[in-house]
């Protein structure tokens, strides 16, 4: 056998803007219901899910609005796996508390494409203020010290 001198590219799509609009409680992880040629466009990195968003219909989990490759069918509603019990605890914790599904992550995991879906409260503006400073001040302070380091 030959030995592999490519490293395998990880491929992963971000969303974003997720954490920045939302303070994200938990994580879980769902497969993705695609088609055959949705998941090559995804293997070649060709999907964006930062204008999606997720939604519980009828006891089953989607994802909308999520763009996958390059043919007019590439918004469409594609179906997330979780287990029942999941998709019960996920139904009454977002109508009962105000929170909200957000897609954070798509990537994959042997072989199989995955979504990372956050249980978040929607940020007020003065939080995603504060957010904007502390990202700052973390900057100053990276580049203070790399100044001192050169010296």
């Amino acid at each position: 056998m030959p030995a592999k001198t490519e490293k395998t590219k990880k491929i992963e799509i971000y969303n974003k803007k997720a954490r920045f609009d939302y303070a994200i409680d938990e994580s879980f992880e769902a497969g993705v219901v695609l088609f055959g040629n949705e998941i090559k466009a995804a293997r070649s990195g060709r999907a964006n899910i930062s204008g999606a968003h997720v939604r519980i219909m009828h006891g089953e989990v989607y994802l909308i609005n999520s763009i996958i490759g390059d043919e007019e069918d590439k918004s469409r509603s594609r179906k997330l796996l979780l287990k029942k019990t999941e998709i019960e605890r996920l139904a009454g914790k977002t109508e009962e508390k105000g929170l909200t599904l957000v897609p954070l992550k798509m990537y994959f995991t042997r072989g199989k494409l995955k979504l990372e879906v956050g249980l978040g409260r929607g940020k007020k503006k003065f939080d995603k203020r504060e957010t904007i400073k502390k990202r700052e001040q973390e900057r100053q302070i990276e580049s203070d010290f790399l100044r001192k380091g050169k010296k």
